[in-house]
């Protein structure tokens, strides 16, 4: 029986990563994103705007039960106290946080038991100068994240963050993070997109079923 995994993010960076690897494995995907997607046999593009998370249920109405949510989307605004803007704050918590809370809301009733949910975190979450709005609202995914992994266990269904460190995708160069450059890693290169997306495919697969509640922190070694 082939699975369905909801994707937010497919068009770009590591929700396109993920969702590419979801397919070749043999998944349905539908990809949630602003920007248009097409990645081929087996992939569903639906519109969607994650700032907007009262949008969403009417996004996914009609749409077949997801045996997998992966919530990718996200963006970055970096500044150090005494700059701050609340706006940026409330932004990335609405796209990072409501989002995935409306999407697991809704999707979760109707999904199979041996679900799965995976969150994308960051390394960050733990704290890092100049970046202290978008280390909350990512810190904040662990409370959802290890919280639903508690209330779905008697259905076998697993709930696991990912948290990378610095990857090579284009929210890099987005202007907004321009208050924190980014810097290489302990071993010399940024984190390949595609390393987290196999990471994310196993712990969606079979043999994730007996992880659940967990942190995986993905840095090329930022974090030594």
């Amino acid at each position: 029986m082939t699975r369905h995994a909801v994707v937010t993010g497919a068009s770009s960076g590591i929700g396109k990563a993920i969702a590419q690897r979801l397919l070749a494995d043999g998944w349905q995907v539908t990809g949630l994103s602003r920007s248009e997607s097409s990645l081929g046999e087996g992939f569903q593009w639906l519109q969607a705007d994650l700032s907007e998370p009262e949008s969403l249920p009417g996004v996914l109405a009609g749409m077949a039960p997801a045996d997998a949510l992966v919530h990718a989307a996200g963006f970055q605004r970096t500044a150090h106290l005494g700059s701050l803007d609340p706006s940026a704050l409330a932004g990335m918590f609405t796209v990072h946080v409501a989002a995935a809370s409306v999407l697991a809301n809704a999707l979760v009733p109707a999904m199979p038991d041996g679900g799965r949910i995976v969150l994308l975190g960051s390394r960050t979450s733990t704290g890092m100068p100049g970046k202290s709005h978008y280390a909350a609202t990512k810190a904040a995914l662990m409370g959802l994240g290890r919280t639903w992994a508690q209330e779905l266990a008697p259905r076998g269904i697993t709930v696991n963050v990912l948290s990378p460190g610095p990857t090579d995708t284009p929210m890099l160069n987005d202007p907004g993070r321009a208050a924190t450059p980014v810097k290489l890693p302990a071993l010399g290169a940024l984190v390949d997109p595609e390393d987290v997306a196999a990471l994310a495919a196993f712990l969606l697969g079979p043999h994730g079923k007996s992880i659940t509640g967990q942190n995986y922190v993905i840095c090329g070694g930022a974090s030594l």
